[in-house]
């Protein structure tokens, strides 16, 4: 007999639910009564199918089309007090303190005295900061009874900006790892059938990201340029998933490096077809100039695969044991990034193979289940806290920003 959740009732958002945002709210679901609330139906940024299979928690969907910045403050705000309303929440999660969805749902617990967590992946270092921006955005925080973040650089933000370190609270950034690990072990098992359907080289590294100038795909190309010059015959290839605004100069850097042969762009990949292009990879490379986390390395460690990851992103100090399972380099060091991919590539395949163990053993504990244990804490705090940080002068600010949203 299926046991009904108990504990605090708790509303969570997110802009649009992808695969992932299932699998985190599922497992909350499990342990508390839960609302996942989406604001649009369609995403702004990710291509993303549209999502079903939410099985533990109540959904409610407040726009039907794509990109929540389309809609008003107050259109956002009416739905979401409505929703709220019906539901009563004893708790509310928000992610980020910038959208107008955010500030929207941290207005309504303000006015209704329930506490509110904030779900945060932003670091000190995500981008040049002002002294008047941090000012607000202290006095932001300091509305929330507590936070849940994804590694200590987001931890160390949070407390540089005014939330006590002992009511932060870690596991917000994980994936579904059974997803990729079930997903590249049918691939593996029958691996030729594989290759020559997708139309991959037998060897090959792997990324995964827009193509936006952050993810830093152009160094990634000259790195992968430099090295072939190097590794003659025995290069492996590069396969690079996603698209963007940048798609035509990235074609016109591998044109200019000529090596369009050893560099596929199959395109953005749905949820369901990444697993083959991990479990068939040799290794994983996300070298962004500015990455909050990098949400695509804990898929590729859960995939069993080596990975090259920069120091600008907030995953690595967490997830990469330098010379365990992968390498963390300077996202602008050029002949650094070329010679880790020469080191991988010319590794003993029993040691590459370990490498690749190694990530899946550390990847492991980063689970829907973190996440969920990761909720139930930080809302249990938050609601012994109370609603009470909110006083007069930030209750003022938080109209204020309303409107500037």
């Amino acid at each position: 007999m299926k046991i009904a959740p108990s504990g605090p009732r708790v509303a969570i958002m997110f802009d649009t639910f992808g695969p992932y945002h299932l699998a985190r709210l599922n497992a909350v679901g499990a342990v508390l009564p839960t609302l996942g609330l989406e604001v649009a139906s369609r995403s702004a940024i990710y291509d993303w199918d549209p999502t079903s299979g939410a099985s533990t928690f109540e959904r409610t969907t407040l726009f039907r089309g794509r990109g929540s910045r389309n809609y008003r403050f107050e259109e956002i705000a009416s739905k979401l007090d409505d929703v709220l309303q019906a539901f009563k929440p004893e708790a509310v999660l928000v992610p980020g303190w910038a959208s107008k969805a955010a500030i929207g749902m941290l207005r309504w617990a303000i006015r209704q005295n329930v506490p509110a967590v904030i779900l945060s992946e932003s670091t000190a270092h995500d981008a040049p900061r002002s002294p008047w921006r941090e000012a607000v955005k202290r006095g932001l925080v300091g509305c929330f009874a507590a936070g849940l973040v994804g590694g200590r650089s987001h931890a160390a933000y949070l407390e540089q900006l005014g939330l006590p370190r002992d009511r932060i609270f870690f596991g917000y950034d994980i994936v579904d790892n059974m997803h990729f690990a079930h997903g590249t072990a049918e691939a593996r098992a029958d691996e030729a059938a594989e290759r020559n359907r997708l139309a991959l080289l037998d060897r090959f590294f792997l990324a995964s990201a827009r193509f936006v100038p952050n993810k830093n795909l152009i160094g990634l190309i000259d790195a992968y340029a430099h090295y072939r010059q190097g590794a003659g015959a025995s290069a492996w290839g590069l396969v690079l998933l996603g698209d963007g605004a940048q798609r035509a100069e990235i074609e016109a850097r591998i044109a200019a490096h000529g090596i369009g042969d050893h560099v596929a762009l199959p395109g953005f990949k749905q949820y369901g077809d990444l697993p083959a292009y991990y479990g068939l990879a040799g290794a994983f490379v996300h070298v962004s100039r500015v990455e909050p986390w990098g949400l695509v390395v804990n898929e590729a460690m859960a995939a069993g695969l080596p990975v090259v990851v920069s120091s600008s992103c907030g995953c690595a100090p967490e997830l990469v044991t330098e010379g365990k399972n992968g390498f963390v380099v300077e996202a602008g060091d050029i002949g650094i990034l070329a010679d880790r991919l020469a080191e991988l590539a010319g590794m003993d395949p029993n040691a590459r193979s370990e490498m690749g163990e190694r990530s899946s053993e550390i990847i492991a504990p980063w689970s829907p289940a973190r996440f969920a244990e990761g909720c139930r804490a930080t809302v249990e705090t938050a609601m012994r806290v109370g609603s009470g940080q909110a006083g007069p002068a930030r209750r003022a600010l938080v109209n204020a920003y309303s409107h500037a949203v």
